[in-house]
């Protein structure tokens, strides 16, 4: 089989723009740098693509679990309106970190700006919670 360059770069060209974002990079997704700073540990998840309103924090039996979900489409259509293209994307991810069963929901700050969500939790030791917390985002 032969192959044509000039082929593969009109058909390439056509879908190159869409849905060029980061989210879509599943090597991207949740990276996370954890700092311990004055008695508390600080995660810094990246969540590019993502806005706040995609993401939900929960505190359950000690684990601190992140998740975001995001939808999009996209439609173009020609000058007199027909549609020459559609897609649609769809995704979600999720991460759980042990923080310990001493640390209560309204303990934990978050935080989002610029594709990041900023959490800090404080350094305790287990105790016994049962209830699963949701966490607020500023």
């Amino acid at each position: 089989m032969k192959y044509y360059p000039e082929r593969y770069n009109l058909f390439d060209d056509f879908f190159s723009n869409a849905f060029e974002r980061p989210f879509l990079r599943e090597n991207s997704l949740m990276k996370t740098d954890v700092h311990a700073k004055d008695g508390n540990y600080v995660l810094d998840i990246e969540l590019p693509g993502y806005n706040k309103e995609d993401v939900k924090v929960e505190l359950k039996e000690g684990y601190l679990t992140i998740s975001a979900s995001h939808n999009e489409s996209q439609e173009e259509k020609d000058n007199k309106g027909n549609l020459i293209r559609q897609e649609r994307y769809s995704g979600s991810c999720s991460r759980s970190f042990y923080v310990g069963k001493g640390v209560e929901g309204n303990e934990i700050k978050a935080t989002f700006k610029n594709g990041i969500l900023s959490v800090t939790v404080p350094d305790k030791e287990d105790r016994k919670i049962e209830n699963k917390e949701t966490i607020l985002i500023d």
